[in-house]
C-alpha cells in the first residue's frame, strides 16, 4: 500500500538539529584570521556632517582599518530600487535609496557613518567611541501628517518636498453613488510603528579567497540569490565568483528581505580590500535603528451603505510613512490599499495615498506587509456601521461577503505584483460559520456575556474576516536527485527562517517518489546549490517553490517509470513507487530499489541510447500568473481589568483557508506564531519617537513583547478552496495569523468596555492608552 505524505501532520525534519545545537547560524561561522566590524551610527535624526575625525580611533592597537564614505570612492553609491512602481495611471514616484555610509548628511538616527575593522568586536566598538563627528543639527520630520506642510524641512534636498509617492486607484465611481447612500460613516484611523524583533538579529560574514578569486558570504537574508547577483555586480565579479549562504535564520518576518543593507554592501568590499574574512553581528540596540520597520499610517476613511447594511462603496485617503529612504518601493502601501477590500463585494472604491519621507528608519514589509492597515480600516468601519444600523456584527459581514459563484473575483485595481487584484477562489461563509460555532457566538452573546457582566466582569467578543494575497511570482526553481544510495536530494533557491521547509518540501517529493520523508535531504539558501530564484517573502514559499519542487519530482517520477518499465517489461501504468522502490502493482518481488535504478542510469562504461540523460534527476521551475488569495476568520473573547486596563484573552479562534494543506501541524504553528505577533502589535509593541526623531524605547526594557503567559493557545480549524493557479492547489499562510489581530483586538476590547462609550480607532493600544480613551468622554462632558 502506498504511503500518503501530503496533508499529514509529520514532525519537522529540521528540529533535531535545532534542538541539539547542530544547526548553523551566521554567528556560528568562525574563520581563521577573521576580523570584526562595528559601525559608528548617527545620534541625530537629521543633520549635516561638517567633518569626521578618526585619528584617535586609528591609534588604538588592534584597529586594522577605518572607512568613511569618502574612502569608498566609486564604490559609494545609493542602493538599487528593489520594487519599481506598479503601472497605475498618473502615479507620482520619487525614489530615494539608502547609501552604504552617510555622506554630508544623516537622515535617521542609527544611519551608519563610519565602519571600523579590528581584531575583535570589543576593540572596534571602543574605537567607535573615539571618533568625532561634527554635526550641524537640522529640524526633524517625524509626524507624517506634517511631512508635506509647506514649512516642513526637506529631507532630500533635490526634492521640493517630502513626497515619496502619490497613488490613486479606483473601482466603479464612488462619487456618483455617495449621495445614494442611506448611511455615510467617516472616521480617522491610526496604525503606528513597530519592529519585527526577530530572535536572531542580522549578521554577515564575508570571506574573499584571492587565490581562487572566490567570495563567500554568510548572510541572514531571505533572498540569497538576489544578494549574490547584486554583490557580484557591485564588486565587478562574475555571479559564479560569489557564493551566498543563508543558513538557518532565527526569524525573518520581512525585514531580512530588504536589500541591500549597508552592512551587506560593505563587508564583502572590506574583505576584498584587506584579503581577510570579516564579520558583523547586529546587536539588539542596533536592531532598533539599523533594521527596517513598518506600520505607520493615518487613514481618513468613509463607508457608504444602504439601510439594510449593504456596502455601496469605500472612500479612503491615507498617508504612509516611508522612513528616510524607500528602497522597497510602494509594496506596503499598495498592500494596504488592496487588502482593505477584504472578503467583501464592494462595487465602488476610491483609494488615494501619499507616501512621505520622514526622519525615521526605513520602512519595508514586516509580517503582514501593510495588509493589517487595510483590514483594520474595513473591519472597524463595519463595526461602527453595524452599531449605527442596529445590525449584528456578524450579519453585516455575511450580507457583504463575495458569493462563491463570483470567483474569480476582479477587484479592478492593481496589486503589488503589478497584476489586477483578482481573487482566484474562495468560499467565505463556511469559515464564518465554523468560527461562530467554535467561539460559541450565540450562547456567549445571549447568555454568557450578560451573566458575566452581571457579576461585574468586563468581557467582550470580537470577530473579523480578512484576505491574504499570497504566492506571488516571479518564479522559483528546484532540482530533485535520487542518489545511488536511494536517498533523495532537493535543492531550491529560497531561504528558510523557521517555516518548516525541510519537512513540507520533503513531503511534496515523498508523495511523488514513494520514499520516506526522512530520506529526503533539502538544501535551501545556498547559491552554490541552486542558481535561480527570488527569495522567501509574501507567503510564497510553499506556493511557488513548493510547486517547482513538485514539478521536478514529477519529472523524476516519469524517468523512473520509463526506465523501470523497460527493465521490468511492464507498462508504466502497471508500476507503483513504494518504500523507495519501483515495482509491478501486486507483485512486491519485482521491486527495484530507486538507488539501483539511478546507478543503472549512470553507467561507467558502455553505450547509451541517443538523447538519454544520466541518473534520476530533474530541474524545473514554477511561476504563477498572479497571486493566490488565502482568507480566514478570527474570533476572540477578552476580559478587561477595570483597575489596570490589562486585557486577558480568554479564548482565541482562527479558521483559515489556504487551499490544500501540505502539513496541518506546521500550518497551525505558523498561525499560532502569527497570532502572537499580531497580539504584540495590537497591545504591546509601539515605537515611540520624540519630535527630534529620537527613539525613546529602543530596548526590551521599554519596548514590550508578548510573552508565553499573555499569548493564548489558538483553537484552529480549516476550510479548503483549491487555488486554480497551481497544480498543488495551495495558497500561502505565513502572514495569516498576524493580519486580522488589530481590528479583532479593538472590537473585542471595545465590546468589553461598552459601558464607557468609546470607539477604538487606533492600534497599537496599551493599558495606559485605554485609560486615556476611557477618560476622554468624561473630560469632554
Amino acid at each position: 500500500m502506498t504511503t500518503r505524505y501530503f496533508g499529514q501532520p509529520i514532525k519537522r525534519n529540521e528540529d533535531p538539529r535545532l534542538l541539539t545545537g547542530q544547526a548553523l547560524f551566521t554567528d556560528d561561522v568562525h574563520l581563521p584570521n577573521m576580523l570584526h566590524v562595528a559601525f559608528l551610527r548617527s545620534d541625530y535624526a537629521h543633520a549635516h556632517i561638517r567633518s569626521i575625525n578618526v585619528s584617535a580611533a586609528q591609534a588604538i592597537p588592534g584597529v586594522v582599518a577605518i572607512y568613511t564614505a569618502d574612502d569608498l570612492g566609486d564604490y559609494w553609491r545609493p542602493g538599487p530600487l528593489l520594487v519599481p512602481p506598479p503601472p497605475v495611471k498618473d502615479l507620482i514616484f520619487n525614489p530615494r535609496m539608502q547609501v552604504p555610509l552617510a555622506k554630508n548628511k544623516v537622515r535617521h538616527v542609527g544611519e551608519p557613518i563610519v565602519v571600523i575593522v579590528a581584531e575583535s568586536r570589543y576593540i572596534a566598538e571602543d574605537a567607535a567611541q573615539q571618533i568625532f563627528v561634527d554635526f550641524e543639527p537640522l529640524p526633524a520630520v517625524v509626524d507624517i501628517e506634517k511631512a508635506l506642510a509647506p514649512d516642513a524641512p526637506v529631507i532630500h534636498p533635490d526634492l521640493a518636498h517630502n513626497l515619496n509617492a502619490h497613488v490613486i486607484q479606483r473601482k466603479g465611481d464612488y462619487a456618483a453613488i455617495r449621495d445614494q447612500a442611506a448611511v455615510l460613516i467617516k472616521r480617522r484611523f491610526l496604525y503606528d510603528r513597530g519592529t519585527a524583533a526577530a530572535m536572531e538579529n542580522r549578521g554577515i560574514v564575508a570571506d574573499w579567497d584571492a587565490k581562487n578569486e572566490q567570495l563567500t558570504m554568510w548572510d541572514t537574508t531571505q533572498a540569497p540569490i538576489p544578494i549574490r547577483n547584486g554583490i557580484a555586480a557591485m564588486l565587478g565579479l562574475s555571479e559564479r565568483q560569489v557564493r551566498v549562504v543563508a543558513p538557518f535564520i532565527g526569524g525573518g518576518f520581512g525585514p531580512k528581505i530588504m536589500m541591500f543593507y549597508p552592512e551587506e554592501v560593505l563587508l564583502p568590499w572590506i574583505s576584498m580590500r584587506l584579503n581577510r574574512p570579516v564579520k558583523w553581528i547586529e546587536d539588539r540596540s542596533e536592531n532598533f535603528y539599523a533594521t527596517t520597520q513598518e506600520r505607520g499610517q493615518v487613514h481618513e476613511a468613509e463607508i457608504a451603505l444602504t439601510r439594510d447594511g449593504r456596502v455601496l462603496g469605500i472612500h479612503d485617503l491615507f498617508l504612509h510613512d516611508a522612513g528616510a529612504y524607500a528602497p522597497y518601493g510602494l509594496t506596503v502601501a499598495l498592500n494596504s490599499q488592496c487588502t482593505l477590500l477584504g472578503q467583501y463585494d464592494v462595487p465602488h472604491y476610491y483609494s488615494e495615498f501619499k507616501a512621505v519621507f520622514t526622519n525615521k528608519p526605513i520602512v519595508t514589509p514586516y509580517r503582514g506587509a501593510g495588509r493589517q492597515h487595510g483590514v483594520f480600516v474595513m473591519e472597524r468601519l463595519l463595526d461602527i456601521a453595524a452599531k449605527e444600523l442596529g445590525i449584528d456584527r456578524v450579519e453585516i459581514r455575511r450580507r457583504n461577503l463575495i458569493p462563491p459563484e463570483k470567483f474569480p473575483y476582479n477587484n479592478e485595481i492593481i496589486y503589488q505584483d503589478f497584476a489586477p487584484l483578482i481573487y482566484d477562489s474562495g468560499n467565505y461563509a463556511p469559515a464564518l460559520d465554523k468560527a461562530l460555532a467554535l467561539i460559541d457566538y450565540t450562547n456567549f452573546i445571549q447568555t454568557e456575556q450578560p451573566r458575566l457582566r452581571a457579576e461585574g466582569k468586563l468581557v467582550g467578543l470580537g470577530l473579523v474576516t480578512y484576505v491574504e494575497g499570497t504566492g506571488i511570482g516571479p518564479y522559483e526553481g528546484a532540482k530533485v536527485t535520487i542518489e545511488t544510495s536511494g536517498r533523495v536530494s532537493v535543492a531550491t533557491g529560497i531561504g528558510t527562517q523557521g517555516q518548516g521547509h525541510y519537512t513540507v518540501f520533503a513531503q511534496v517529493v515523498a508523495e511523488q517518489l514513494g520514499v520516506n520523508v526522512e530520506n529526503v535531504r533539502l538544501v535551501t539558501g545556498d547559491t552554490a546549490e541552486f542558481y535561480w530564484g527570488a527569495g522567501t517573502f509574501a507567503s510564497r514559499g510553499a506556493v511557488v517553490a513548493g510547486n517547482a519542487i513538485h514539478a521536478a519530482a514529477v519529472k523524476v517520477r516519469q524517468k523512473i517509470l520509463k526506465r523501470a518499465s523497460e527493465d521490468l517489461e511492464a507498462a508504466e501504468e502497471d508500476l507503483e513507487l513504494v518504500d523507495g522502490t519501483v515495482r509491478v502493482k501486486g507483485s512486491p518481488s519485482t521491486a527495484i530499489k530507486l538507488g539501483e535504478l539511478a546507478a543503472r542510469l549512470n553507467p561507467l562504461r558502455g553505450a547509451v541510447k541517443p538523447g538519454a540523460e544520466p541518473g534520476l534527476e530533474a530541474t524545473d521551475y514554477f511561476g504563477p500568473e498572479r497571486g493566490a488569495t488565502a482568507s480566514g476568520v478570527h474570533a476572540m473573547i477578552v476580559e478587561v481589568d477595570p483597575e489596570t486596563m490589562q486585557v486577558e484573552i480568554k479564548k482565541y479562534i482562527a479558521v483559515h483557508d489556504c487551499g490544500v494543506v501540505i502539513n496541518p501541524m506546521i500550518l497551525e504553528g505558523q498561525i499560532q506564531g502569527g497570532v502572537a505577533q499580531g497580539i504584540g502589535n495590537a497591545f504591546y509593541e509601539q515605537l515611540i519617537f520624540d519630535e527630534n526623531g529620537q527613539l525613546l524605547n529602543a530596548s526590551f526594557m521599554d519596548y514590550l513583547l508578548p510573552t508565553a503567559d499573555t499569548v493564548p493557545r489558538v483553537e484552529m480549524d480549516h476550510v479548503e478552496t483549491r487555488s486554480p493557479l497551481n497544480p498543488l492547489g495551495i495558497k500561502g499562510a505565513g502572514e495569516a495569523g498576524a493580519i486580522p489581530v488589530g481590528p479583532l483586538f479593538a472590537q473585542a476590547v471595545e465590546d468589553a468596555l461598552i459601558g464607557y462609550n468609546i470607539e477604538i480607532l487606533e492600534i497599537p493600544l496599551s493599558p495606559n492608552r485605554l485609560f486615556e480613551l476611557v477618560l476622554e468622554p468624561q473630560q469632554g462632558s
